[in-house]
């Protein structure tokens, strides 16, 4: 039996291993060394290496040199990269309410002044999404 076509299916293979989710977020963080970002994930280098060649061949990061003698490069990102931030911050929001004991790790402050609390609204009404309002319209068999 094939598996249902999603984009949430396609997404994660891109970016539904761990390391390539810590990477990302040292990336949108502002950490672009290697070392620093291994240091801050935790993963072993081979493996981070490995994610990251990854994220830039699918075109989340660029591999920038920044030093020639000897050779040495960072991770910036794309646009791409830069459009996956609103799904780590939702992913970080939900690990605060329902993983996270305590106060959480990293807090994000908004222009307006407050603690950025993410939420998902509808891009046309500008309306808080919630699954009572949903309609589902296509969803293909596999």
């Amino acid at each position: 039996m094939a598996a249902r076509e999603c984009s949430i299916a396609n997404a994660l293979a891109v970016v539904g291993e761990r390391w390539s989710l810590l990477a990302m977020r040292e990336v949108l963080l502002g950490v672009r060394r290697f070392d620093r970002i291994a240091r801050n994930t935790g993963a072993s280098r081979d493996v981070l290496a490995a994610r990251l060649r990854k994220l830039v061949e699918v075109g989340l990061l660029e591999r920038v040199r920044y030093e020639d003698h000897p050779p040495r490069h960072e991770y910036v990102l794309t646009e791409s990269g830069r459009a996956l931030h609103a799904v780590l911050l939702a992913l970080m929001d939900w690990g605060d309410r329902y993983v996270t004991e305590g106060e959480p790790p990293t807090v994000w402050q908004h222009t307006c002044g407050h603690v950025l609390r993410p939420e998902t609204v509808c891009a046309h009404c500008r309306e808080p999404v919630d699954t009572a309002g949903l309609t589902l319209l296509r969803v293909d068999e596999p």
